[in-house]
């Protein structure tokens, strides 16, 4: 668990907080990770974000704790899981946190769900372990060119100064509150659908020493998670594609998927940005309870 320092500022109503171990034998490059739990019924896991954490589940979680079992995962070096010195972030070393959740939990029928970098990983995760999961619910794939770089001139600035040689790691470390504010509510249609509080909170992770060198891992990430692509026509699990009227992605990278992905349903939600979970959670609830 965090320490007393830095625990999250945040509770969600009816979860707990739990950790897994790293794997004996595995060396160190392999962290302690965090997943929040609530509700009972078939395994639901959710991931989250770039530059986000398991809270950023806060409003849908409530809503489908009747049907499943939830775990919301912070994935490696994000949220409250531990940062390990050297550790990678790119695409398939994160899906190895994703697929520890499911191994180490031993979890079946699973229902994935993720949002932007995890929605990717929900699917590559399916590919890998098909005899755990039910079902794949993507929404916002971030998997284009750019990525979180097309959210604003401001986070264009932003992005190319953190991947600058020399100077990017002083840049991902300082992050002053008007600036995350604004990159965030670029992902969104309803600018109000990020609260002051869940602000707060990603600053303080943000503060935990060794992050901003996940932070700059994770944007240089980015050319994997394009590359992840080639897993999709993998996944046997049915899959439902989710994209935000106002998404990052263009009409052509949405096109794209759903030539990889044919015999996926696909919803796009009206208005809505990048971050679904935070301003349409009940349109993912609908969808997830509707099959629960």
């Amino acid at each position: 668990m965090p320490s007393h320092e830095s625990r999250p500022t945040i509770h969600i109503p009816g979860t707990t907080s739990h950790t897994i171990a790293p794997r004996a034998g595995r060396g160190s490059r392999e962290g302690t990770l965090r997943y929040l739990k609530a509700g009972s019924g078939a395994p639901l896991v959710l991931l989250h974000t770039v530059r986000t954490q398991a809270e950023h589940f806060r409003r849908l979680v409530p809503l489908v704790a009747d049907r499943y079992t939830v775990y919301a995962l912070d994935l490696p070096g994000m949220g409250y899981s531990e940062i390990v010195p050297g550790a990678s972030y790119d695409e398939p070393s994160m899906r190895a946190g994703v697929k520890r959740l499911l191994t180490e939990l031993d979890l079946h029928d699973v229902t994935l769900t993720g949002e932007s970098m995890g929605a990717v990983l929900a699917l590559t995760a399916a590919a890998d372990l098909p005899e755990r999961v039910r079902r794949v619910v993507a929404v916002n794939t971030y998997d284009f060119r750019d990525g979180i770089a097309r959210s604003s001139l401001l986070a264009r600035v932003v992005v190319t100064g953190v991947l600058t040689s020399g100077v990017g790691p002083v840049i991902a470390g300082v992050e002053p509150k008007p600036a995350l504010r604004r990159i965030l509510q670029g992902g969104l249609g309803d600018r109000s659908a990020l609260r002051e509080d869940y602000l707060d909170e990603l600053l303080q992770v943000g503060r935990r020493p060794g992050y901003p060198t996940v932070a700059r891992a994770v944007y240089q990430a980015l050319p994997s998670l394009i590359a992840a692509r080639s897993r999709y026509p993998e996944v046997k699990a049915p899959v439902h594609l989710v994209y935000g009227e106002k998404d990052w992605s263009r009409p052509s990278d949405r096109e794209a998927n759903r030539h990889l992905l044919p015999s996926a349903h696909f919803t796009q939600v009206p208005k809505a940005g990048h971050f679904i979970a935070l301003e349409r959670p009940d349109v993912l609830a609908d969808l997830l309870n509707a099959v629960a």
